[in-house]
């Protein structure tokens, strides 16, 4: 704020200056002051707007970090809205405190007595605890824009590089939040299964039927029917698409990020989910590269056992006016996310069953 009115009274000083030198000269040449001093700030104010002789800052806003910071925050609230699945997570935005969210443990569930005939009735007491969970922090390297780029270039380079460090960010955001969503292995409560469809590559193809599946394994936990969320993988997208017209049809008509309803599963696409050890049924880490035991899944949660929360964020811009040897500025960013479950249940996946090995001694030509 403090730049911007110093840039504002420069701008008032300038045109000052120039009104000044403008009525001044009308009189020489035998115009009105009024008309001399107009037309030299025309010309000034052109100048200024094209890089040209006004005093740098004198008429234009400069690059302000506040303005930056503000623009990335409606930009991922637009991010966030435009992946169905992720918008669907409950926030908790209003509990983050310096960019640590509590939670409160819930301790174990009361007893039910059922018929009971003994009183006075035991009294239990439940505890419960506040766990402080630290949001992620995404950083982005800084990158250099010289002003000798900016006064070359036809467009806005300095927007340009803003908006790809928040293509960057939004990517990692998503990313990583479906592969905390994802189950860490499988159990009762967070089943991970393998596709039975027939051989393609080195997969096997998702079928309706792993669907079913999948939505009896969480009949069986007991997972809430309603806010069931299955979120498939490229793979898994096309294999439907290839053998089932009737999600082919709602596939290339829907509208709000949602492709169809699948057997209580509000079903949605999303091709960076994480892969899982087909052997052990265990998630990799994030970012670990995949071997030949290793294949993409396709990720199932309730919306009752998941949450999401957004911290600060915060630009870094350092102008070229400040670095007169490079004459360079640097521009980054950092913001702080967390999207995770609330308990280890109501988690599941369908993992792409690899090719079956050929048999023992098999296939020779004799």
């Amino acid at each position: 704020m403090k730049r911007f009115l110093l840039a504002l009274m420069g701008m008032i000083i300038g045109l000052a200056t120039t009104s000044v030198m403008g009525a001044t000269l009308g009189v020489v040449v035998g115009a009105t002051p009024a008309a001399g001093a107009i037309a030299l700030d025309s010309i000034a104010v052109g100048t200024s707007l094209m890089g040209g002789l006004a005093p740098t800052g004198a008429l234009r806003a400069g690059l302000y970090p506040e303005a930056y910071t503000g623009e990335l925050i409606k930009a991922f609230r637009a991010a966030e809205a435009a992946v169905g699945w992720y918008n669907k997570i409950r926030s908790y935005d209003q509990y983050v405190e310096k960019d640590i969210i509590h939670m409160v443990d819930i301790g174990a569930d009361p007893e039910v007595l059922v018929n009971n005939t003994t009183y006075p009735l035991e009294i239990e007491t439940l505890e419960d605890g506040d766990v402080a969970v630290k949001l992620d922090k995404f950083q982005t390297k800084p990158t250099r824009v010289t002003d000798d780029e900016l006064h070359a270039i036809g467009y806005d380079k300095m927007a340009s590089v803003v908006e790809r460090h928040k293509e960057a960010f939004s990517e990692r955001k998503f990313s990583r939040a479906i592969h905390s969503i994802a189950p860490a292995e499988h159990k009762a409560k967070t089943p991970v299964l393998l596709t039975t469809g027939e051989v393609v590559d080195d997969r096997k193809r998702l079928t309706r039927s792993d669907i079913i599946a999948l939505k009896k394994a969480f009949d069986k936990a007991k997972i809430p029917a309603q806010g069931r969320i299955l979120v498939l993988c490229a793979d898994h997208v096309a294999d439907l698409l290839e053998q089932d017209q009737k999600f082919a049809a709602q596939y290339y008509n829907y509208e709000s990020g949602a492709i169809s309803r699948l057997y209580g599963f509000e079903v949605y696409e999303f091709d960076e989910c994480p892969y899982f050890n087909t052997t052990t049924k265990k998630k990799l880490a994030y970012g670990a590269v995949p071997t030949t035991t290793d294949r993409q899944s396709s990720v199932a949660f309730s919306l009752k056992r998941t949450m999401k929360a957004n911290g600060s964020t915060k630009t870094y811009l350092q102008e070229a006016a400040n670095n007169p040897t490079t004459q360079e500025n640097l521009f980054s960013m950092r913001t702080y996310t967390l999207c995770l479950p609330t308990k280890a249940e109501g988690l599941g996946a369908i993992v792409s069953a690899p090719k079956p090995a050929a048999p023992a001694g098999g296939g020779g030509n004799g």
